[in-house]
């Protein structure tokens, strides 16, 4: 599939800049040795509902600590958790670690829905794994609004609730 997504990127004539790296797992990891890249570096969280019902690919900047239950507040449904590796890989076709917004383009039954922080909205560029956690891709704002569109995944653009 990443092969699509960069065939999709260069097709349509998309800006974007790629960097292959060794494997990261956490932002730590990114930071310490992920290429300088432009744009801004994204934490990426794929949670689900306490009944398992309903699934959120969660975006805010990589420094931001999400406080899930005034999340789940927000959202209007029961208490949030993280997903399972299973369901990640059964709804968004990755493993952890190579989560990001790119992975919506493998929900074609829009299974999960999309919540980015304003931060990440109002960036210029973003940056994001191309479905493997070994590269990282830096796309323009246009580029992400042309992608959802592309995946017709629509994202909810709220202030997310940072712990203190």
């Amino acid at each position: 599939m990443q092969t699509t997504l960069l065939h999709w990127l260069d097709s349509a004539g998309h800006d974007y800049h790629f960097a292959e790296h060794p494997a990261v797992h956490t932002i730590d990891e990114a930071l310490s040795c992920a290429p300088a890249l432009p744009g801004l570096m994204c934490k990426n969280i794929f949670v689900r509902d306490a009944k398992g019902k309903r699934h959120v690919l969660v975006i805010v900047p990589c420094d931001k600590r999400i406080d899930l239950l005034a999340l789940g507040l927000l959202l209007q449904t029961s208490r949030l958790g993280f997903a399972s590796p299973d369901r990640l890989l059964r709804h968004l076709g990755v493993t952890p670690g190579s989560v990001s917004v790119l992975a919506l383009m493998q929900d074609t039954g829009h299974a999960v829905e999309l919540v980015l922080d304003q931060a990440v909205w109002d960036a210029p560029q973003v940056q994001a794994h191309p479905l493997r956690n070994t590269a990282t891709v830096a796309i323009s704002h246009a580029t992400l609004v042309a992608f959802l569109a592309h995946t017709g995944h629509v994202p909810r653009v709220v202030e997310v609730p940072a712990l203190s």
